[in-house]
C-alpha cells in the first residue's frame, strides 16, 4: 500500500494527525491493530477534560488565569530537569500558548462545547512555586470523551468517502521501514478479523503480512496501562506495587515503542510515568483488571493501607504522583478514603464517559439531579455492587469491615476512632489547626466546588450524615 502519509494508531491523536493531513489535500493510511469497534482508542472513554488558559468559563466563575501563571505552573510541576527535556520544556511553552490562544476557538469551531463548570484538578498545596494548578483550568468537554473524538472522526470518515483516506483496522505495525538511513513506511502483520466489542480483548492470530510505503509516518500510539510488565520494567526504582488495576483497555500495550527505538526514534522520560493511587474495581468490567478512577473532593480522610493518614498537603485531589509514591513506599499497593454518604453522594465522581452518562448524553435534566443524588447515582450504583466500598455505623464497625476486605488486621479499630474523632473536634471548634479543613473551606469558596463538589464541613460521626464508609482505593495504571 502507499499513501503520502501513514499514521499508526487511530486513537484521537491518529484521527487528528489524519484529518489534518486529509484536510490537507494528502492521501493518507491509518493503521490499528484493533477492529473498527474500538476507533478513538482511550479518548472514547475518558471525561474529556482539557486544559484550557483564561477562557470564558473560567471569568465567569471569577477566576483570574493567565499564560504567565499557567507556564509558572506547568513548569513547576514537571521539573524538566534532564537534556532530553530541551524539547520537552519548548513543547510545554508552545502548548501553554496553544491552550491559552486558539484552542478553544478551533475546537468550537469544530462543534465542541465546553461544559460550564471548571473543575479544579491538581491542587498542589507546596507553596507558590510548587506543584499544582493555582486556579481551575479542567475544562470537561460537553459529551465527554466521544463528543471530542466526533469531529476528527467525521473528517476522516469524509476522507474515506472521497478515496483519500483508507482505514486499516486488524493491521498491527511491527516495524518501521527505511531506506538509506530515513523511514519510509510501516510493516507489520494482518490480524484475524475479530468482533470484539469496544474495549474488550480481540484475538493475535495472524492471517498475513502488510507493508505501507509513505513519505512520512506518524507514529501516534505509545500508551502502556493496559501491559503491566511495561508499567513495571520502566517503574522508578524498580519498586511497582505487586496488584494494580488497568485504567486502559489491554490493547494499550506499547508494543509498538520498541519498533520506533529500532527505527532510530527516541523514546524519553520512560520512568516518568502518570498512574493514579485512587483506583477502584468495576463492578461491571469491560477488559482485564478493569479499573476506574474516583475523582474526590477534599474533605475524606486519607489513609495508608495502615490506617496513617497521608501526611500534608497529600489530600484527596491535591498531588496524585506524591500520594502515589507515598503510598507505594510503604510497601502496599492500596490505601483508603475513610468519609460518610453526604461527602460521598456530594463529592465523589468517577473519571470516564461511560461513568457520567449526564455529561456524555448530553442531558441536561439527568444533570440537575447530581445536585440531589438521588438512588440511581453512578456512586450510589458503587455503594450498592462495588467490592471495595463498606458502610458502617460506627468507627469500629468501618474498622472491622476493612480487615475483613483486605484479609489482615492492619487497621487498628482504636487508632481509626481516636483519628475521627480528632477530626471532629477540629470541625467543631469552627476554627482549628487542621491544614485538610483549611483547604476545604478555601475550595469552597470557589463557585463550582461549592455548588457541586465540596460538601460544607461537618462531623464525619454526625448520624445525620451517615453512615459511615471506607474505600479501598488501588493503584491504576493509566
Amino acid at each position: 500500500m502507499t499513501a503520502d502519509i501513514a499514521v499508526v494508531g487511530a486513537g484521537l491523536s491518529g484521527l487528528v494527525a489524519a484529518a489534518t493531513a486529509y484536510a490537507a489535500g494528502k492521501s493518507v493510511i491509518v493503521l490499528d491493530q484493533e477492529p473498527e469497534a474500538s476507533l478513538g482508542g482511550q479518548a472514547h472513554w475518558s471525561f474529556g477534560g482539557l486544559f484550557m488558559v483564561d477562557t470564558p468559563e473560567q471569568r465567569r466563575l471569577g477566576v483570574k488565569d493567565s499564560t504567565e501563571l499557567a507556564l509558572s505552573d506547568w513548569f513547576a510541576s514537571a521539573a524538566f530537569d534532564r537534556p532530553a527535556d530541551t524539547q520537552a520544556r519548548a513543547w510545554a511553552e508552545a502548548y501553554v500558548n496553544f491552550a491559552a490562544g486558539e484552542k478553544r476557538s478551533w475546537l468550537r469551531s469544530l462543534g465542541v462545547g465546553i461544559f460550564p463548570l471548571v473543575q479544579w484538578a491538581e491542587r498542589g498545596g507546596y507553596g507558590p512555586q510548587g506543584h499544582g494548578n493555582t486556579v481551575p483550568r479542567f475544562h470537561v468537554t460537553w459529551g465527554t470523551g466521544p463528543a471530542l473524538v466526533q469531529p476528527f472522526l467525521a473528517k476522516v470518515q469524509e476522507g474515506v468517502a472521497a478515496g483519500k483516506v483508507r482505514m486499516c483496522f486488524r493491521h498491527r505495525a511491527a516495524a518501521l521501514t527505511t531506506t538509506a538511513g530515513k523511514v519510509t513506511g510501516v510493516a507489520g502483520q494482518v490480524l484475524e478479523q475479530s468482533t470484539a466489542v469496544r474495549g474488550q480483548a480481540s484475538s493475535r492470530v495472524t492471517v498475513g503480512d502488510f507493508e505501507v510505503n509513505a513519505g512520512a509516518v506518524v507514529v501516534t500510539t505509545g500508551g502502556i496501562g493496559g501491559n503491566h510488565e511495561v508499567v513495571r520494567r520502566q517503574w522508578p526504582g524498580g519498586k511497582a506495587p505487586a496488584e494494580m488495576l488497568s485504567g486502559v483497555p489491554a490493547s494499550v500495550d506499547g508494543g509498538f515503542l520498541p519498533a520506533v527505538a529500532t527505527a532510530g526514534g527516541s523514546l524519553i522520560n520512560g520512568d516518568r510515568m502518570w498512574h493514579y493511587p485512587e483506583g477502584i474495581r468495576n463492578y461491571d468490567p469491560v477488559w482485564p483488571q478493569h479499573g476506574i478512577r474516583m475523582l474526590p473532593g477534599p474533605s475524606s480522610l486519607w489513609l495508608d493501607a495502615t490506617g496513617a493518614q497521608l501526611p500534608a498537603p497529600l489530600f484527596p485531589g491535591f498531588d496524585s504522583l506524591g500520594a502515589l509514591s507515598h503510598i507505594v513506599a510503604t510497601n502496599h499497593g492500596y490505601s483508603w478514603f475513610v468519609l460518610n454518604r453526604t461527602i460521598a453522594l456530594k463529592e465523589l465522581a468517577l473519571s470516564g464517559s461511560e461513568q457520567n452518562p449526564d455529561l456524555t448524553g448530553k442531558d441536561v435534566r439527568l444533570l440537575a439531579s447530581r445536585l440531589k443524588p438521588g438512588a440511581d447515582s453512578p456512586i450510589q450504583r458503587f455503594l450498592d455492587k462495588g467490592e471495595d466500598f463498606i458502610q458502617a455505623s460506627s468507627v469500629r464497625e468501618l474498622a472491622a469491615g476493612m480487615n475483613k476486605l483486605t484479609g489482615n488486621q492492619l487497621i487498628n479499630a482504636g487508632s481509626l476512632e481516636a483519628l475521627v474523632q480528632a477530626r471532629d473536634r477540629q470541625v467543631s471548634s469552627g476554627l482549628g489547626k487542621d491544614p485538610q479543613l483549611a483547604a476545604i473551606r478555601a475550595a469552597r469558596r470557589f463557585a463550582t466546588d461549592k455548588l457541586m463538589r465540596v460538601a460544607p464541613p461537618h462531623r464525619l460521626t454526625d448520624p445525620a450524615h451517615g453512615p459511615l464508609i471506607a474505600i479501598r482505593l488501588s493503584v491504576l495504571t493509566r
